[in-house]
């Protein structure tokens, strides 16, 4: 048995209707586990293939916006507007295991691609459908919007200054997992009852559902985070960025009082462990300021290299602040790299961050494929 075979979804059918982030996201995260996935393109493709960084040419229509969701897919145009290419749509829903979209409500069925249609066609079928506000609003989605509507802009930003966006499309993506937790759960419970299902799933929620402790803290207590820059509101230190002598910019994220004694101790400074405004979290919370200050003239007078060393040595957690170049040449991260398709290709980024000894990871997956790449072997109804 070839690796791609032993996959988990190697028999599994999947139908993208969904553009942009979210939808394409689970599209390539069920291709890199085996499943086949046909890309459905308007004639003008996904719009993220004109979404271009100076840098990149003009000439291609694979952009590396739009490579970071369609690796592994074939894709075909089909102008859904007419008969033709919503009957081979039908076709095609037919015999799938799975669809994604992402219509603003009230538009797939104007496009006859809902799941009461579809499923009229296959009563397996699973339908994932990715929203803005839910079913019952027709406000589109987009993920900057979603940031500042949810509170993550508010708290993304040093105090007194003005809220910062993420500079990734954080909602779109928690929005993707979801809809994968939604997608694997339809797929269990229609191998228990052979039923398929309609999965919903809206940035808003996605986004107050991923607000986790700082929801809480509100909900709890009654008081509205308010921003810390990159600190953490109920454990210090945690989370600033600190300049060492040497240029090197690291963070502490240190979470229990015995690391916080081992901090002291690589600084030279075991005394500020045993203070009693420094000697629990609670404490330390209590006197952020003041350890910050501390932190800050000791760690910029000495080695940010050592430090991080000596830290790792007596089990510290920190790290150095790394640009994503850096972090992608680390060796550590070439697991999660996918080998360029051709010799002139880039490599891709994986979207599947398990593995198991029970199925392989994928060693290879066709590039992210041209705009209507794959016409003949999708219309033919014979995928690759």
């Amino acid at each position: 048995m070839d690796a791609a075979a032993a996959l988990p979804f190697a028999d599994l059918l999947v139908l993208e209707l969904a553009s942009v982030l979210a939808g394409p996201q689970v599209g390539q995260f069920f291709a890199e586990l085996g499943a086949t996935v046909l890309k459905v393109e308007p004639p003008a493709g996904d719009v993220t293939r004109t979404w271009k960084t100076p840098a990149e040419s003009a000439a291609t229509d694979v952009s590396a916006y739009f490579s970071c969701a369609n690796w592994g897919k074939q894709s075909v145009v089909l102008d859904l507007a007419a008969a033709a290419g919503r009957a081979a749509v039908h076709r095609l829903a037919a015999r799938a295991d799975v669809v994604l979209a992402s219509y603003k409500p009230g538009d797939a069925e104007k496009l006859g691609v809902d799941y009461a249609t579809l499923r009229e066609l296959n009563p397996r079928l699973i339908y994932g459908h990715l929203t803005g506000y839910g079913p019952g609003s027709a406000r589109a989605g987009y993920d900057a919007v979603l940031q500042a509507e949810t509170g993550f802009m508010h708290l993304n930003a040093l105090p007194g200054q003005a809220p910062q966006k993420m500079p990734v499309a954080l909602i779109d993506l928690l929005a993707a997992h979801q809809l994968k937790e939604g997608l694997l759960t339809a797929l269990y419970r229609r191998a228990r009852t052979g039923q398929g299902a309609l999965v919903q799933v809206s940035l808003l929620d996605s986004a107050l559902a991923s607000l986790a402790n700082q929801a809480t803290t509100f909900l709890v207590t009654g008081h509205d985070p308010q921003p810390l820059g990159s600190g953490h509101p109920s454990i210090v230190p945690y989370g600033t960025v600190y300049q060492a002598a040497d240029g090197v910019a690291l963070i502490l994220a240190v979470g229990a009082d015995r690391q916080f004694q081992q901090l002291c101790a690589a600084l030279e400074r075991p005394q500020w462990a045993a203070e009693a405004r420094f000697a629990t979290n609670a404490a330390r919370v209590a006197h952020r300021r003041e350890l910050e200050s501390l932190l800050q003239a000791r760690i910029g007078a000495v080695s940010g290299r050592e430090l991080l060393r000596e830290l790792e040595r007596r089990a510290v957690p920190a790290g150095a602040v790394r640009t994503v170049g850096e972090a992608l040449t680390q060796a550590s991260a070439q697991p999660m790299l996918l080998p360029p398709a051709t010799a002139l290709a880039p490599a891709g980024l994986r979207t599947v961050a398990f593995r198991s000894p029970a199925w392989p990871a994928i060693p290879f997956l066709s590039a992210p494929p041209s705009l209507g790449q794959h016409p003949r072997d999708v219309l033919n109804e014979q995928p690759e």
